[in-house]
């Protein structure tokens, strides 16, 4: 809402070298909030049919508010497959923006508290994975293990939790979901940085998307950042909207109809910048096996 207010004060508050940042913000900022979702809200999401298995889905801080339907279409498709889903109470941020920005203190102190959290619900009900829907949080919460490993009072609890953590292709993939008849819609597809580079998942994605009928198709320099990179392009805004064309080039030149990521941050940074509807990777998903049309391709 304050947004939405503060915008026309960009281009004054980006002559200020101190207030770049803020105009960068102010550029970022989403022109309509989207509806409060219930996804984030704790509890259990019962599984249809013969229960396959029972997951935590960690609901982030900036996506429940961006975009919501992206835990929404993960739910949906989950429970349909037989996957029973939790949304653990008490679970915060995963300390990925903290810890980006060298503020370790408050990222270990984010990283404890959730691993009590999932501890609590390994120990209650079992889970066969943690599943994580933005990449740039997957990355760090794969990462706990190290970054605890010399708490003698987290160490193991926090490997535990990180040998849990899956991006929600990785534990798709594990699925063998079916393949479907051909949509005739071409998909680019980003793959963010701390997908391809932190988490080492490159394959997952596409082969998902391909099985369930789209066309991929793969930008030029799909190994360089889009210049979201968390806080990078709200405290380096020059370099980042440098890299922003560049990416946004390279995706409009395979003429897709649709570009798909896994990351929240390159979803929100790369969208200002082309007319290209740009959805989760489980969006698309979700609407091949059962579920409904992303919004933004009605």
């Amino acid at each position: 809402g304050l947004a939405r207010l503060g915008r026309p004060l960009a281009p004054l508050l980006r002559r200020v070298a101190p207030l770049k940042p803020l105009a960068a913000m102010l550029d970022l900022a989403p022109q309509a909030r989207p509806k409060p979702s219930t996804s984030a809200r704790p509890g259990s999401r019962a599984p249809e049919g013969e229960r396959r298995g029972r997951v935590a889905i960690l609901s982030g801080c900036a996506q429940p508010v961006l975009d919501p339907g992206i835990n929404e279409a993960t739910i949906r498709l989950l429970t349909r497959l037989g996957v029973e889903v939790v949304v653990p109470l008490g679970e915060g941020c995963c300390g990925a923006l903290v810890h980006h920005m060298g503020k370790e203190d408050q990222a270990l102190a984010f990283a404890r508290s959730n691993i009590d959290v999932w501890i609590r619900e390994i120990e209650a009900g079992g889970l066969d994975a943690i599943i994580i829907t933005a990449s740039g949080c997957g990355t760090t919460i794969k990462d706990y293990g190290h970054m605890l490993r010399l708490d003698p009072a987290y160490a193991g609890k926090a490997a535990r939790v990180s040998a849990l953590a899956k991006d929600v292709t990785e534990y798709l993939s594990a699925l063998e979901l079916p393949e479907v008849e051909s949509r005739g819609l071409a998909v680019a597809y980003h793959s963010a940085c701390s997908m391809q580079h932190g988490q080492k998942i490159t394959m997952a994605p596409k082969v998902l998307l391909r099985k369930a009928g789209f066309t991929v198709r793969e930008p030029a320099e799909g190994h360089l950042c889009c210049g979201s990179a968390g806080t990078y392009n709200i405290m380096q805004p020059e370099i980042s909207a440098q890299l922003k064309t560049r990416k946004v080039k390279n995706i409009e030149a395979t003429r897709a109809d649709v570009i798909a990521t896994g990351n929240i941050g390159c979803m929100t940074q790369i969208g200002t910048a082309t007319a290209i509807p740009i959805v989760h990777t489980v969006e698309l998903l979700d609407w091949a096996y059962g579920g409904p049309k992303p919004a933004k391709l009605a």
